[in-house]
């Protein structure tokens, strides 16, 4: 039994504490709760047998109460599989005040929310370090580096050592030639491979069997049999051979693979570089270089030709083109003049910029695409769920099936060297480091292969749901059209004057955020007309809005708000009916329930709209438009860019439903959209597609962020989806039928410990060098 204190926050009553205390109550392994409303603390008794801290949390948050946390991104070193990532999120998450840990085995990191309160970082470190772990408390590839380069000399001393040890054993024979492979091994054995016994050893004092434990078994069994032989004379075969070359080979194969997972890992190293260390701060009309950290929002900055960047800004002086292709994945260089926002890291042409400093440090542009692939990176797909499973079993298995084939072969054979060999060849063969490698590589590549590209994946769900989907749907304004509406054409009902008409509706809808009422409040603007105050403004959701202008009751929205609201509007049907065929959006203005008039309003359309369908529909893919405008308007636009189903006339709530009807025959749906309006669909689809530009990249509504807006980057999001789901297919696959195909052949003794392990080393390598072939994904 464990018992934990910790804060509750947004409790105001009496009746909090209750729920909190029911909530508590109800889960079966809690044994005592009780939450003090004045400390606003709870205390609570339970099994951590039976169920975790976090579980505790989560009850607290099902009933609307908050348990604060913090988190930290730690640097884990040494591990080699996926029993190593179960250990660490097994023990780790099982800590009192753990609330969650995930535990990447490509890139190294461990990212751990828990509260501060119950349990400290430097206890989880503690914790992870008793499993046999290195930690470093930093962020980025420093670690990783200092830890390759430390390898390199296990793996020299053990090279040092064995190939002199492989040449004696093979090639020569003279007196006294035990003891001196005793001399060669030993070092190998014992120094070279104390990172294994370590691990292995501290693996085992926590109940964890490990890949390190099937290392250690196989090589001190070859060892310890070859000693034997030499000090009691009994006249076998050593194997000091056989043990040196398994460690030398492992080694070997551990810092290949570190290499490789360092390249997986190198998108977010490119994209940190990107950022410039230093500044040039206007000040009393002159310059001073400052470190770019030094900067704060509102400081005025020159930006010379051909430089990066520094921090996210808006362009006070000059005119250059911007090349934004590491946001936004789109090699032409944008024309930036006064007003225009600006993204740090990247690059300026040829013109002087003047700039204002608006977002700085952590919120930046770039600064949030790193925390998002990071993140991305650190997370896990569906399918890594098997993988885990069967990591947890497959090292026990393995000592089992050993153990098994070194008894049959000695009630089989009856000899003793032979089930010694057979049996360390299948210690060695099986370890499953291809298995833990194969998804999170495959994941941690694409993912920033990604966001090279302005494709911007918030986890390996989305990344991997992506690639399964079979429809994608999207949102019409902003998303199909450019989302810039104007007003094209004025009809008055009755005779008024299309000024009046105008300058009615523009009235109402300054009290409206919606890009159409935008568009009709501009078009007033740029005619010069007087715009009259509105009061008493009613939104109607998704309709339209209501105000009062001049004493009279105005109403400015869709056909659907004025039939709400008993508005006439047949004898002005036929102008209705000939702007939608021409594909506007007709806005309808009523005054004390009579039809004023129509305003159509027109939004062009994307040019990449009509290519990005096409090529959707060369993948297999359904498409199908969502929107709220007319059926007649939503139609022509459709028909433009060559999209078949066409859901007209939604309200947001509506959206939701036409998704469910998308999905009734078990099709996974993607939907596009510009991640405000359409949040609710975005988050409701088994996929959210957002179309970002610029700051917009963090919309919290959608799995997929697209950074540039262009929508040819939907169909080249799904490829890569689609190819990294492949990737992982295939790594699994291989690692899979790797361990499953050799460990027979190694148990009827017809495989050399040596070139198991390097079969072994070698097949973690392969995994983590096909994902690679994501980096050339284009």
């Amino acid at each position: 039994m464990k018992t934990v204190i910790f804060p509750i926050t947004g409790m105001t009553c009496a009746t909090c504490a209750a729920t909190n205390e029911k909530a508590l109550g109800d889960l079966g392994f809690v044994q005592d709760a009780s939450v003090n409303l004045a400390a606003e603390k709870a205390t609570v008794t339970y099994d951590d047998g039976r169920g975790r801290f976090s579980d505790i949390v989560n009850a607290i948050a099902s009933v609307g109460y908050l348990v604060p946390t913090e988190k930290a991104i730690l640097e884990v070193t040494d591990m080699t599989c996926a029993t190593c990532v179960a250990s660490i999120e097994d023990f780790v998450g099982a800590m009192p005040g753990v609330v969650s840990i995930n535990v990447n085995l490509t890139s190294g990191v461990a990212r751990v929310e828990y509260v501060p309160e119950v349990v400290s970082l430097a206890e989880v470190i503690a914790t992870v370090k008793g499993l046999g772990y290195g930690v470093e408390v930093e962020e980025g590839v420093t670690a990783k580096r200092r830890k390759r380069s430390e390898g390199i000399w296990r793996l020299l001393l053990a090279g040092a050592f064995s190939l002199p040890l492989f040449v004696v054993s093979m090639f020569l024979d003279f007196p006294g030639k035990g003891w001196v492979l005793l001399g060669l091994a030993t070092p190998v054995q014992l120094i070279a491979g104390w990172t294994f016994y370590n691990k292995a050893f501290k693996g085992l004092t926590h109940g964890t069997l490990g890949m390190d434990l099937l290392v250690v078994l196989g090589t001190t069994t070859a060892y310890v049999y070859s000693v034997y032989v030499l000090f009691a004379g009994a006249g076998g075969h050593f194997y000091f051979d056989g043990a040196a070359m398994i460690i030398t080979l492992v080694l070997f194969g551990r810092w290949l693979e570190a290499g490789a997972k360092g390249r997986a890992s190198a998108a977010i190293e490119k994209l940190l570089d990107l950022a410039p260390p230093t500044a040039h701060r206007i000040v009393d009309g002159g310059t001073e270089d400052v470190p770019a950290e030094t900067v704060v929002p509102g400081d005025t900055l020159l930006v010379k030709p051909g430089e990066r960047l520094p921090v996210d800004g808006e362009v006070t002086d000059g005119v250059s083109d911007v090349n934004e292709a590491m946001i936004s994945g789109e090699p032409l260089p944008v024309r930036k003049a006064e007003g225009d926002t600006l993204v740090g890291g990247t690059v300026n042409g040829s013109g002087t910029l003047t700039m204002r400093a608006t977002h700085v440090g952590a919120d930046t542009v770039l600064a949030r695409v790193v925390r998002l692939v990071e993140e991305a990176q650190g997370s896990k797909a569906p399918v890594q769920k098997l993988v885990d499973k069967v990591a947890g079993v497959f090292v026990p298995s393995v000592i089992t099936i050993a153990a098994a084939t070194f008894v049959l072969w000695l009630v089989i054979g009856g000899r003793f060297e032979p089930a010694v060999y057979a049996a360390v060849a299948v210690l060695v063969i099986a370890c499953p480091c291809a298995m833990g490698l194969a998804t999170p590589t495959a994941v941690t590549v694409g993912t920033g292969r990604g966001a090279q590209l302005g494709l911007l994946i918030r986890d390996a769900v989305n990344l991997e749901v992506f690639g399964r989907v079979s429809v994608v749907a999207f949102d019409k304004t902003g998303t199909i059209t450019k989302g810039e509406p104007a007003v094209v054409a004025l009809a008055p009902a009755d005779g008024s004057g299309a000024e009046k008409l105008l300058a009615t509706a523009a009235a109402v809808e300054e009290k409206s955020e919606h890009p159409l009422a935008a568009a009709i409040v501009d078009a007033a603007e740029e005619k010069g007309i007087d715009i009259p105050e509105a009061e008493d403004a009613t939104a109607k959701a998704g309709r339209g809005i209501k105000a009062v202008v001049n004493g009279q009751e105005v109403t400015v929205g869709s056909l659907r708000l004025m039939a709400e609201e008993g508005v006439d509007i047949d004898p002005i049907n036929g102008t209705i009916a000939e702007w939608e065929g021409k594909g506007y959006t007709v806005v309808a203005v009523a005054s004390d329930g009579t039809a004023a008039g129509l305003i159509a309003v027109a939004d062009e359309l994307k040019e990449s709209a009509a290519e990005a369908v096409e090529e959707l529909r060369r993948l297999g893919l359904r498409t199908a438009m969502l929107t709220g405008d007319n059926e007649r308007a939503a139609r022509t636009v459709a028909d433009t860019v060559g999209i078949a189903e066409v859901k007209a006339g939604l309200l947001p709530a509506d959206k939701l439903t036409a998704l469910a009807e998308l999905k009734a025959d078990g099709a996974r749906v993607a939907m596009v959209g510009d991640g405000i309006n359409d949040a609710p669909a975005l988050a409701a689809a088994d996929v959210g597609i957002a179309l970002g530009a610029g700051t917009d990249v963090a919309m919290e509504s959608a799995g997929v962020v697209l950074v540039s807006g262009d929508l040819r980057a939907v169909p080249r999001a799904y490829r890569l989806s689609k190819k990294t789901l492949r990737v992982i297919k295939q790594n699994l696959f291989w690692a899979f039928f790797y361990n499953t195909a050799a460990i027979p052949v190694a148990a009827a003794g017809l495989l050399n410990p040596m070139i198991a392990a390097a079969a072994m080393a070698f097949s973690s390598v392969s995994v983590v060098t096909n994902a690679l072939r994501l980096r050339r994904f284009e």
